[in-house]
């Protein structure tokens, strides 16, 4: 049996573990939450080096990608080192091939209808196959990263300017240690209202889904989220919220949406060189799969 792990710096209240069967082979898909703590996930990793086909690293970015640039975080960098024998991903490949095939998919779906539509994506830069998909098929995107990765009450509005603050900060904010920028261990429970307005005025909600959860409004009447990672009770806090309708871009396993960085690793492992692969090859072997997005309707609400 395949196994593969993501070893996360996220909340363990959201581990889960399922078997599935993929090409003829049975995969053990695991996922460790370390409540933030850094040494348990080196630790993790150096335990089960060699004894798993892949890992994926969650609750942390390895690379992001803005145009042809590639920027790498010192401390992801510095974790995936000690796996010596196992591939390791973050789901980075994944986000910008995968990602931008589903938004192309749903442009115009007949429930969805991507097509046009006013886009808050919380963060571009950790998904930019996802911003230029969004761009390409006309949506009105306004790029969330100052606010959602900074604090800061300032909106992006286009590509372009989305490539001048990467340059500006990427640079920068990949030496910070990831806690600085993303929710990890208890934090990922938290909520803490803020930016309502331009949830508000947004028709669709997309990108990670603990960013889009750490300011989350009260209510979300008739909007779309377009995310991935849920688990049933994440689901069940957009029902209550009042979302119409939920796309997850990695399919449903057993009530949890994993994160790509799961899905990354699950078809590097199924792969006799269990190396990394190129996004045309991604694609390839998700359509052999029969993975498909999860569309699910929470609400009747217009």
């Amino acid at each position: 049996m395949k196994h593969v792990v993501s070893v996360s710096l996220g909340s363990s209240s959201r581990n889960h573990k399922v078997i599935i069967r993929l090409f003829g082979q049975e995969v053990l898909i695991e996922r460790l939450g370390t409540d933030g703590d850094r040494q348990k996930v080196i630790a993790a990793i150096q335990s089960l080096d060699g004894q798993v086909d892949a890992f994926g690293m969650g609750g942390i970015d390895r690379y992001i990608y803005v145009n042809n640039r590639r920027y790498t975080f010192r401390e992801a960098e510095e974790i995936a080192s000690y796996a010596k024998r196992s591939p390791i991903v973050d789901g980075s490949g994944l986000k910008n091939s995968l990602e931008r095939h589903v938004v192309h998919l749903l442009a115009d779906h007949p429930l969805i209808r991507l097509r046009g539509k006013k886009v808050l994506l919380v963060s571009g830069v950790d998904r930019f196959g996802m911003a230029e998909a969004l761009v390409a098929i006309d949506c009105v995107v306004l790029f969330g990263d100052l606010m959602f990765g900074l604090g800061l009450p300032l909106s992006i509005r286009s590509l372009k300017g989305l490539d001048r603050a990467a340059r500006m900060i990427a640079p920068l904010i990949t030496r910070l240690p990831i806690r600085f920028l993303y929710p990890t261990g208890d934090k990922q429970q938290e909520i803490q209202e803020k930016f309502a307005k331009h949830y508000r005025e947004a028709d669709v909600i997309a990108g990670d889904f603990h960013f889009i959860r750490r300011h989350l409004p009260k209510r979300l009447d008739g909007k779309i989220v377009l995310t991935n990672t849920v688990t049933q009770d994440d689901v069940e806090l957009l029902r209550a919220r009042g979302v119409k309708h939920l796309v997850t871009t990695t399919p449903d396993l057993e009530g949890r949406s994993f994160g790509t960085n799961v899905i990354e690793a699950l078809l590097i492992a199924i792969q006799e060189s269990r190396q990394e692969l190129a996004p045309v090859q991604y694609l390839a072997l998700l359509d052999k799969t029969g993975f498909v997005p999860r569309i699910e309707t929470l609400t009747s609400r217009v």
